[in-house]
């Protein structure tokens, strides 16, 4: 569907009262903003497991050991990328402020992800191999209990004690923009009071290997929209929202970060990998978040842009930018996150939208790497090497651009003077 009813905006409104994450650039969201704001980059050497084998050895891994002094999200049977999901519904639950704990059989949980355990399952099946040759013990089928993509979805709900309905969404790259996109439409459709949403996905061998199969990872860090782009960089983590209806956020005295205004999904429904060479897909899904936000494409101060640094995806991306925005886009202001923590695959939409309201709210998008010259088909506004200040951020437009054709857009409004990160 292109979006809900635009009618259900004003009947139903939903904000964004909490948020958290877990990136390369740190634990939480102040190592976050802080690192987009610099713009540097956080893909690199990494040593999640053994890539020699491979023609790139470049990814952005979070710093495990740098939980320290956190409450530690590692029962047993978490995966690390449960890990990542528990610790970032957690920040996001406590920045929410009380109040929740009332209603935890009337919030349900929405969550996105692409490999959910697939890194445990690869070291299960090492050992299981290893102890199969005769050189150790079979290992602990533990290691196994949060393999389903389902599994960070189940961890958060456990971890908080939610009694409401638990979703996971595994549609590629758009899984964690999908994810909060349904919350939002089973808060306006009454289904559940509070929606925890969002999205987690770690580094494993079978998306590393996959994407160097199809040699669409680059050798360096991703150059989104540079003429010199030669693919992505994974990268992994989580990000979570809270949503509520905006009555029911005001009445427990919770303050707003932001108006969670549009939200919409399509397919190109063309190819198992490459988008739709006119970005048709992604143009409508653009169109159909603006006007369940009710909103003109002239009011959309920034884009966060799905921005993966594939030469035919960010084509198609600024195709179906040109095609909604007109003579418009190459004078809005475009970034792309993916340039500092790589692709997060399934939780990749999710942290986008997290970091699309810590822009609006300092009114300022966070730049990319300043890495080479500027691909001269890309007819956009690219926000470079510095942080592009805005005189007044109102509203902003994230995209999520997946294999398969799977597109999504989200559409935040700012609201309220409480800042997301401290």
């Amino acid at each position: 569907m292109p979006g809900a009813d635009p009618g259900s905006l004003l009947s139903r409104p939903v904000v964004v009262t909490g948020m958290g994450a877990v990136s390369p650039l740190g634990w939480g969201l102040g190592p976050l903003w802080e690192g987009l704001r610099s713009g540097r980059t956080a893909i690199g050497p990494f040593d999640r497991f053994d890539h020699s084998g491979h023609r790139t050895h470049v990814a952005a891994q979070v710093d495990v050991e740098a939980e320290t002094g956190r409450p530690r999200a590692k029962p047993p049977r978490h995966s690390l990328a449960d890990r990542f999901a528990v610790t970032a519904a957690r920040e996001a639950v406590a920045r929410a402020g009380s109040g929740l704990d009332a209603c935890r059989e009337r919030t349900g949980v929405y969550f996105g992800t692409s490999t959910g355990g697939m890194l445990e399952t690869e070291v299960y099946l090492a050992a299981l191999l290893t102890a199969a040759a005769g050189r150790g013990r079979p290992p602990a089928t533990s290691l196994l209990a949060s393999q389903q993509n389902n599994g960070p979805g189940d961890a958060v709900a456990r971890d908080l004690g939610i009694g409401g309905p638990v979703q996971t969404v595994s549609a590629a790259c758009a899984s964690g923009a999908m994810a909060i996109g349904d919350a939002i439409a089973a808060i306006r459709r009454g289904e559940v009071d509070v929606a925890i949403a969002g999205g987690s996905d770690s580094l494993c061998r079978l998306t590393y290997a996959g994407f160097n199969a199809l040699r669409a990872v680059d050798e360096r860090p991703c150059r989104p929209f540079r003429l010199d782009r030669a693919g992505l960089s994974l990268g992994e983590g989580a990000a979570v929202v809270v949503l509520e209806p905006l009555d029911r956020a005001l009445a427990r005295g919770a303050r707003p970060l932001a108006l969670a205004a549009g939200e919409a999904a399509t397919c190109d429904a063309q190819h198992m990998t490459a988008p739709h060479p006119e970005g048709a897909g992604a143009a409508e899904a653009i169109r159909g978040a603006l006007a369940d936000a009710r909103l003109d494409p002239s009011e959309i101060d920034f884009v966060n842009a799905h921005g993966t640094g594939t030469p035919l995806n960010d084509a198609a991306e600024c195709a179906a930018l040109i095609a909604v925005f007109g003579d418009r886009a190459p004078d809005l202001p475009v970034t792309s996150t993916k340039s500092l923590v790589g692709h997060l695959l399934g939780s990749a939409g999710a942290l986008e939208a997290v970091v699309t309201i810590l822009c609006l709210f300092n009114s300022e998008v966070h730049p990319m790497p300043d890495a080479g010259p500027t691909d001269p088909a890309i007819r956009l506004r690219l926000v470079l090497g510095r942080p592009l200040r805005l005189a007044r951020a109102r509203h902003a437009l994230s995209t999520s651009l997946a294999f398969g054709g799977a597109n999504a857009a989200l559409v935040f409004t700012r609201d309220g003077d409480q800042d997301p990160a401290h």
